[in-house]
């Protein structure tokens, strides 16, 4: 028996020993220009799956590593990636000598978070843009979520709003319409209206839906934002800001094609390559060609997408970075219903409205076309070891042209003809609908320049961080739209009723329009012959914002820590100006430095209302009518973990935003506003990403919402919930595997969806209520990878669950649907 012992313990060691004398390990120092000690550095092997990262110290071992020669990279957010020949020897340790990482503000991102070799692939713990200072999340007073890129190409995301779905607390209200000046997607954030207009933290209007190609996260900032980014472009419920991506210093990239349910066809290409030997001059370029029909009986998208960027560092003090987004987009608008807002509702749930969620009402020869552009540049300059100079500049234009329709119940009217008539059509069993039409021609222009100096100082022993800041923003939208005509109308109920209607009234079927073709389908030239002589709009709206902002954090200990921020806005257009004050404060209390916070915040959000148009569009009868701004005000308590290492990052906390002033539609009297609202939105948010161990990534959220209108003179709303809030309960979840060995290395599956409860889409004392049912979509997606290729499968609503969204408005959501995408890396 002690033979057999004796044999075991002799192969064991053989074993080893042969496994040593196959790897070796690397050990070395990552430091900073002044000898200091870079923590938290990644260093990895590209195209290995091998890194690690540094200590508080700034060492490293990287073990284990086959015998052979490689690039080691070693990165971390605010400096300058190097990349260094290392040959590993079997049975060695390889020490290089202590590793200089330079500064490079451009670069201030978050790659990825690394513990223990392990990669949350869903989390970044450091952004440049919530605060305007390169502060980590767990120090920051102010909540945040963050969508990755990584998360995206794991679901196979192919549209924004799937991509949104990934953050708590927010909800699709509707769909981008293409309509000018506001065609993009409305979501609900904290109870509150909010589009995706911010890029890199400057205006990236567009009146279309954002393509996710060049996407490298997407940051969804809570509460009201005013003191930092004013009030053009943002929400008292938060902001949307998508950053993307930047060129690196080396050669790499990937090509992906994606077919899935509904005709879709896309395919995508990121390419980085270095102009020059030193790696001073990179370009990055993102495309991308996206064609789909609609889940519906017509419409259809097209698009095609480039966005090239450029760095270039000059010097160890000078760079500059320049990223440009290109679209052109057509599609047929999404069907939209829109419910009757000057008389009592005739349907107060989808059963009762009776709707085929697969009928569009539309013709795919009715488009819209988006072209956009959008070029930012950015000037770094390092005024000394602790200042930085940022210069910013934005131009961007997004256009409308083609033609709008959309579907306004009109029921009352046809019983009113009933009642004057003495005729029965028993619409009692169904509703009618007026489909009304327009020429969208439309240009919305904006240019803003920032200039920031962003620095750190000492005072008395106590550490500031400071940005100081002038902004100037101009926006112009150039309409000349025509006016609204009525184009037939369609009945949505009992079909057995539809003769007897059509023949009372000429209520058409869904395919039925006014056309002048023997399909019955509306062409172009028949929709342009029925506005011929619609009166066009002819008007240009401008806008000039002049801001300045200053902000500061100060430790009081390493532990305690307080912000103090402060903004002048000055707003201007033809008719008015006014002068607004917005301040924001917050304290962070680490009892756990770096890994738990209690934090505080006080943030003020306001809004610069431009003079707008009221009146019935449809009647081609409206007038421009001026505002005073209106006033938000947040109080919100939590607290921010980052345990095992980065393994575990959350955030749990409690907001109560107080908004007054508020303009609001007048009672009874559609498109008709007044200005004599108050109301609070108050609830409670969680959210989670963790890596527990090797291979596993979750992310998941949960949020509860109560908002209700306290104070107004317009007693249809008074006391109820705004039809804005969106559904007071919200879930996301997704989790996924890999596995990192053995016969299934590279394969990897994951399982997720979302949940929103009930929804009052419409909510007046004189109109009643609808609400859409709580819906509960599933999603799962397989995924297999290996170091040149990856293929992703992915089945969305697994369930087939019927569900809508909508903002007095229904619209009917995609039924189940799958996507398969194929990507080589290079």
């Amino acid at each position: 028996m002690s033979q057999k012992y004796i044999l075991l313990s002799f192969f064991l060691f053989v074993t080893q020993w042969s496994f040593s004398q196959t790897t070796g390990n690397i050990k070395g120092t990552v430091i900073n220009k002044n000898g200091n000690a870079i923590a938290h550095a990644n260093i990895t092997i590209p195209n290995s799956g091998m890194g690690t990262e540094s200590e508080e110290d700034g060492s490293f071992l990287l073990q284990n590593v086959p015998t052979g020669n490689y690039n080691l990279r070693i990165s971390y957010v605010g400096f300058q990636t190097r990349e260094l020949a290392v040959s590993v020897q079997g049975g060695a340790t390889t020490t290089v000598p202590a590793i200089i990482l330079n500064n490079k503000e451009q670069d201030l991102e978050e790659v990825v978070v690394r513990a223990n070799g392990n990669i949350n692939e869903f989390a970044r713990g450091k952004t440049p843009y919530v605060a305007k200072l390169p502060l980590k999340d767990i120090e920051n007073p102010q909540v945040y979520n963050t969508i990755t890129t990584e998360l995206l190409e794991e679901q196979v995301v192919t549209n924004f709003d799937d991509a949104i779905r990934n953050a708590p607390g927010i909800s699709k209200l509707w769909e981008s319409t293409g309509r000018g000046n506001d065609g993009a997607g409305y979501y609900s954030l904290r109870g509150f209206p909010v589009q995706p207009t911010l890029v890199n933290g400057l205006p990236g209007v567009t009146n279309g839906s954002p393509d996710p190609a060049n996407i490298d996260r997407i940051e969804v900032i809570k509460g009201p934002s005013g003191t930092l980014y004013g009030s053009s472009l943002i929400s008292y419920g938060g902001l949307i800001n998508i950053v993307t991506k930047k060129p690196y210093d080396y050669f790499g990239g990937n090509i992906s094609y994606t077919i899935g349910s509904f005709g879709l066809n896309r395919v995508t290409a990121d390419v980085n390559t270095p102009l020059d030997e030193a790696g001073r001059v990179a370009l990055r370029v993102n495309t991308a060609y996206h064609k789909q029909n609609s889940f519906q009986d017509l419409g259809f998208q097209e698009s095609f997408f480039i966005a090239p960027s450029l760095s270039y560092t000059v010097n160890d003090r000078l760079s500059f970075l320049v990223n440009t987004e290109i679209y052109t987009g057509e599609s047929t608008n999404p069907t939209m219903l829109f419910v009757d807002r000057g008389a009592p509702l005739t349907a107060t749930n989808i059963e009762e409205l009776g709707y085929n969620p697969n009928l569009s009402y539309t013709s795919n020869e009715l488009t819209l076309k988006n072209p956009s552009y959008s070029l930012q540049g950015q000037m770094n300059y390092q005024l000394s070891d602790n200042w930085l100079s940022q210069t910013v500049l934005s131009r961007a234009s997004a256009k409308a042209k083609g033609h709008y329709t959309y579907l306004y119940e009109t029921t009352r009217f046809f019983k009113e003809r009933e009642e004057v008539e003495g005729s029965v059509t028993n619409l009692d069993e169904g509703l009618v609908f007026t489909r009304y039409m327009n020429h969208q021609n439309s240009t919305t222009l904006t240019s803003d320049i920032q200039q920031n100096f962003i620095g750190e100082f000492t005072v008395a022993g106590m550490r500031n961080r400071m940005v100081v800041g002038l902004d100037y923003y101009n926006r112009q939208v150039i309409d000349n739209s025509s006016g609204y005509v009525a184009n037939g109308n369609v009945y949505i109920g009992d079909a057995s009723l539809q003769n007897v209607n059509e023949s009372v009234y000429g209520i058409f079927d869904p395919s039925a329009y006014i056309s002048d073709n023997d399909n019955g389908i509306l062409s172009v030239a028949a929709a342009n012959n029925l506005l011929a002589n619609s009166q066009l709009n002819n008007n240009t709206v401008e806008e000039d914002v002049y801001s300045a902002y200053v902000s500061n954090v100060i430790n009081f200990t390493p532990k305690i820590s307080a912000m103090a921020s402060l903004r002048v806005d000055r707003f201007e257009n033809d008719s008015h100006s006014q002068t607004t004050l917005s301040p924001k404060f917050g304290i962070v209390y680490q009892p756990v430095l770096e890994r738990v916070s209690l934090f505080g915040n006080y943030m003020d959000g306001f809004r610069n209302i431009a003079p707008g148009q009221e009146g019935n569009p449809a009647e081609g009868q409206t007038t421009t009518v001026t505002f005073e701004p209106e006033r938000a005000r947040q109080l919100e308590v939590g607290t921010k973990l980052n345990l095992i290492r980065n393994k575990i990052a959350a955030t749990i906390s409690y907001y109560d935003i107080q908004v007054s002033n508020i303009v609001m539609e007048e009672t009874g009297r559609p498109f008709f506003y007044v200005q004599d609202g108050e109301r609070y939105s108050r609830g409670f948010e969680a959210s989670i990403t963790a890596t527990p161990f090797e291979g596993l990534n979750i992310i998941a959220g949960y949020s509860h919402n109560d908002s209700k209108l306290t104070v107004s003179d317009q007693t249809d709303f008074l006391g109820r919930r705004p039809e804005s809030a969106g559904p007071e309960d919200l879930a996301n979840l997704w989790a996924s595997y890999r596995f990192h060995e053995g016969t299934l290395e590279g394969f990897g599956f994951g399982l997720g969806g979302n949940y929103a409860s009930e929804n009052m889409i419409f909510n007046r004392e004189v109109g009643g209520i609808f609400t859409l049912p709580s819906y509960t979509v599933l999603n799962a997606a397989v995924f297999y990878n290996v170091q040149k290729f990856s293929l992703n499968l992915k089945l969305n609503n697994l369930g087939d669950e019927e569900y809508y969204n909508g903002w007095s408005t229904i619209n009917p959501q995609a039924p189940r649907n799958f996507a398969a995408s194929f990507t080589y890396n290079f």
